[in-house]
């Protein structure tokens, strides 16, 4: 059981420590992505697409996401689209909550544009490394919803599955259990979807992703799909709509049972995340290794103590090493942002 009172700036090598110790899974934050594109480093998805230079966020827009109190989109776009359906079951005019819904939704699109790496800019070499180093692993558990783990798999196909099966790649609880490692979106993705019946599903290359051209047909032209991600906001508005999808729900859980050894990269374990603290707490792995880039003495200090401050009171051996060191934080990686 880790001391929670020494606190010191050492820091171990993941090389050594990896071939000490095997870790079946690894769960991945905002670091990991920003370790090859650092504008995924915004603050707010939702305060961009209120400044985003092309069609952001209106008062009108605005004020739906005040009425429901919550900064998520596939929150208030799913109302939205129920708003409009029944409106017009009732012979009611549906045409504001449906001019609302695509306005959102475009709003949405730009903003993912103004900060998300563009394909043009990734190298093959980089998805190659980004593949490996999630294949090393049973389960991977993310919480970004960017398209980089999305484009490593699709670079090498067959290394890892991320469950969305089937010729129309929906998830189907009964095609989960796999021998292959699995790529587990907690807090969805850009790629993702809940269609009409409620079920989700990965878009094909013929759709597109938000990334694409906005004539992509379900992406924005019909009410049939909702962006299947889970943005900013209080862990209990995120868990609220994690226990709204089959899908999260699913991943959820096996985080929730995860009691093997894991791996953190990247991931602050913050209080907006706190649903992800308390499955962590639940699931009490035995050894938890953590990355901390080490940006001085101090932050490294400072880290230690956050973390083990997270599992306090828990049997949880806690291994620092750096961030650096590991093959998702090796600096060449690093893409340069476009000014």
């Amino acid at each position: 059981m880790t001391d929670f009172h020494e606190y010191d700036a050492r820091l171990e090598d993941w090389a050594a420590l990896q071939a000490s110790t095997d870790f079946s899974g690894l769960l991945l934050g905002n670091g990991a992505s920003r370790a090859v594109w650092d504008d995924f480093g915004y603050d707010s998805l939702f305060e961009n697409a209120r400044t985003v230079e092309e069609k952001p966020l209106s008062p009108s827009e605005l004020s739906v996401f005040d009425a429901m109190q919550t900064r998520s989109f596939e929150q208030v776009l799913g109302a939205l689209k129920t708003t409009s359906r029944v409106n017009k079951a009732l012979a009611v005019s549906s045409a504001a909550p449906r001019n609302r819904y695509y306005a959102i939704k475009e709003a949405l699109i730009n903003t993912v544009h103004a900060v998300h790496i563009p394909w043009r800019l990734v190298q093959p070499s980089t998805l190659a490394t980004l593949n490996q180093a999630l294949s090393h692993y049973r389960t991977v558990f993310t919480t970004n919803y960017d398209l980089l783990n999305h484009w490593a798999i699709q670079h090498a196909p067959g290394t890892l599955t991320d469950l969305f099966t089937g010729s129309d790649h929906h998830f189907d609880l009964s095609q989960a259990s796999t021998d292959k490692p699995r790529l587990l979106y907690l807090h969805g993705g850009l790629h993702l979807v809940r269609n009409q019946d409620g079920m989700a599903r990965r878009l094909s290359s013929t759709e597109g992703t938000l990334l694409g051209s906005f004539a992509i047909n379900n992406t924005l032209k019909t009410l049939d799909d909702v962006p299947l991600f889970v943005n900013e906001g209080p862990s209990q508005d995120k868990l609220k709509t994690i226990r709204s999808s089959d899908y999260l729900s699913f991943c959820y859980d096996q985080l929730l049972h995860h009691g093997d050894n894991l791996c953190l990269f990247g991931h602050a374990l913050g209080e907006q995340d706190r649903h992800i603290v308390d499955a962590l707490r639940l699931a009490a792995p035995k050894v938890v290794a953590i990355s901390i880039y080490p940006r001085s003495q101090a932050f490294i200090q400072h880290q230690k103590r956050h973390y083990a401050n997270v599992f306090q009171g828990l049997a949880v051996e806690l291994r620092f090493f750096d961030a650096k060191s590991h093959p998702l934080g090796d600096p060449k990686l690093a893409v340069p942002v476009e000014v």
